[in-house]
């Protein structure tokens, strides 16, 4: 029994930090693509809410390991969620310069 509690602990270490590195993926596609249409605000936002809560939770049980574990998670977490607003952000000021350069120029037509 002791055999089978080592190997769950050590899988649970191992997944907790595999977990984090599940993000590197996004982070990369979103940095090569430049876009984050595809991607749900939403979703990543509860993700690190979650993380926060589970942080929380292993500071209160004295489980360093988890808070070490879901740490580097929500950073690479709240990477992705930052860089899902910031490409949003950064959509909009595109377009809304876009909009300006055409009313400009259709003012400068009818004149």
């Amino acid at each position: 029994m002791l055999y089978l509690k080592n190997i769950i602990e050590i899988g649970f270490g191992a997944g907790i930090f595999v977990n984090a590195f599940l993000f590197v993926p996004q982070i990369i596609q979103l940095l090569r693509v430049k876009d984050a249409k595809e991607l749900s605000l939403f979703t990543f936002s509860g993700f690190c809410l979650i993380q926060v809560f589970v942080i929380l939770h292993g500071f209160i049980n004295q489980d360093y390991l988890l808070v070490v574990g879901y740490s580097v998670s929500l950073v690479m977490c709240g990477l992705v969620t930052g860089l899902i607003i910031f490409y949003r952000l950064q959509k909009k000021r595109k377009m809304a310069k876009s909009v300006k350069t055409r009313s400009r120029k259709l003012r400068s037509r009818k004149l």
